[in-house]
């Protein structure tokens, strides 16, 4: 744990008790300050009093006595419209923070030997296999390395810190977007596609969140941009302008003057005087894809930026594991091969899947995103057939109509079962790909207790079951 000072003998009212709200409770506590908890959810209040902590009806209190509110991620702060909580805050001058933010300020107000190395993802796509990639480079060169924040461990749960650690923290636009004093040593802009649109009130908002990442960087620090989109392209220009730290542009797609790129497989550092190649990513077959290959530019970047000597990150980049939940082979049951993807929960995601089999029988749908998946068209005739759950199934058998089967199936369980018995009655080699390109609220927790889902239909498949799941 990282004990958040700055509160001592003060009140922090916390709102939403999820891992992140409940984590930054205990780093308050261990900080010296009194916390108020509350969440709208009995089984959030449930998870607190488990835990001993104090629980506070924030719909009736007094918040003249709060000196700020930390308030879980997943709760709207400005769009569609600010939660009640984020209204009395504004109403009683009470500063609104989130677990990023109480995770710099610990930083900052650490002795100058105690502080440790920070590098920052973000990005539309990728930034979950990015921050496990360079948190796995980090490690396997020595480095004390803690992974966290919007994967896996909450940052305040995070072994507290020391001048020879390196965090590598997944930050969600939600997140940056209660986040202020941040100073990442590499902070990293993977690439920018419309997503959360709602929560960020447009494009422009989305794009301003993201861009919070490099808020606060300065001389001696390294920021990785990819220019593979305009809106990449766009911030990398504008900060290039300004000068102020080591500019590192990343693409899967062209070759660049100055930068490190990939190429049909191979991985080149344009960063001195001139293009080395450092890497055959096609050897790396936990980074398959182009895709990946970005997401492998950004870690080389990254540990580069760290003093991690090239022929370390590029032996990181090759004994990489993989990332769960993402195009990972959860089973294999005669021809058929199952690939959890639950984290494709946009369009943009789920085509880098679906864009690497040449036909799949398809588990899609959940919690619909704007535009729901028009812009996978191109890729419809790879789909054998589509299994639909959640929420969107019906306006995605509606675009489907005409273009690939479907199946309304309702449930992880059944869509399974019935995307093995019809692949496996083709009596060939076959891929079932869950790759939803929704995000999972409406059925599940969050994207990795739907990949659990997933992998536990998977594992609890008979041919005989498969079979009458057909009927």
């Amino acid at each position: 744990m990282i004990p958040v000072r700055g509160f001592e003998g003060k009140t922090v009212a916390v709102f939403g008790l999820a891992r992140t709200g409940l984590a930054a409770a205990r780093a308050l506590l261990a900080g010296g300050a009194q916390v108020a908890l509350w969440d709208e959810r009995p089984e959030g209040r449930a998870a607190a009093e488990a835990l001993g902590l104090p629980l506070v009806d924030l719909t009736t209190a007094d918040w003249t006595q709060f000196a700020a509110l930390m308030l879980s991620p997943g709760v709207p702060l400005t769009h569609p419209e600010p939660h009640w909580t984020v209204i009395k805050a504004h109403e009683f001058g009470v500063e609104i923070v989130g677990d990023m933010e109480l995770f710099a300020r610990a930083v900052n107000a650490a002795p100058e030997h105690k502080r440790p190395k920070i590098v920052a993802i973000t990005g539309t796509n990728g930034k979950s296999t990015t921050t496990a990639l360079i948190g796995h480079i980090c490690a396997s060169a020595g480095r004390d390395t803690r992974v966290g924040g919007n994967i896996g461990v909450g940052v305040l749960d995070l072994d507290d810190m020391h001048g020879g650690a390196v965090y590598v923290l997944e930050l969600s636009s939600y997140q940056l977007d209660l986040t202020s004093s941040l100073k990442p040593d590499v902070a990293i802009l993977l690439n920018v596609s419309p997503d959360h649109l709602e929560r960020h009130g447009g494009m422009e908002g989305y794009v301003a969140a993201k861009r919070r990442i490099l808020l606060n960087q300065g001389k001696g620090d390294t920021a990785v941009i990819g220019v593979d989109d305009p809106w990449g392209q766009r911030i990398c220009t504008e900060i290039t302008a300004a000068n102020r730290r080591t500019i590192v542009p990343i693409s899967a797609s062209k070759a660049m003057g100055r930068g490190v790129y990939a190429l049909q497989g191979l991985l080149y550092d344009a960063t001195g005087e001139r293009a080395v190649e450092v890497a055959d990513l096609l050897r790396a077959r936990s980074l398959p894809g182009r895709h990946n290959w970005q997401n492998a530019a950004a870690a080389y970047s990254a540990a580069r930026g760290l003093g991690i000597s090239a022929e370390d990150a590029a032996e990181g980049l090759m004994s990489f594991p993989g990332l769960a939940h993402r195009m990972e082979t959860v089973g294999q049951l005669g021809r058929v091969r199952f690939v959890n993807d639950s984290k494709a929960t946009n369009t943009d995601a789920a085509r880098q899947a679906m864009s690497s089999y040449p036909k799949f029988y398809w588990i899609a749908g959940g919690q619909p995103k704007t535009g729901g998946i028009d812009a996978l068209a191109d890729l419809f005739p790879k789909i054998e057939k589509a299994y639909l759950i959640g929420e969107a199934s019906e306006a995605f058998e509606e675009t489907l109509k005409g273009k690939a089967q479907t199946l309304a199936c309702g449930t992880m369980e059944v869509a399974v079962a019935k995307a093995y018995a019809d692949a496996a009655a083709k009596g060939q080699d076959a891929v079932v790909l869950l790759s939803p390109a929704c995000a999972s609220f409406d059925q599940f927790a969050d994207f990795e207790a739907r990949g659990e889902a997933f992998r536990v239909a998977v594992q609890g498949l008979t041919a005989p079951a498969a079979k009458g799941a057909r009927a």
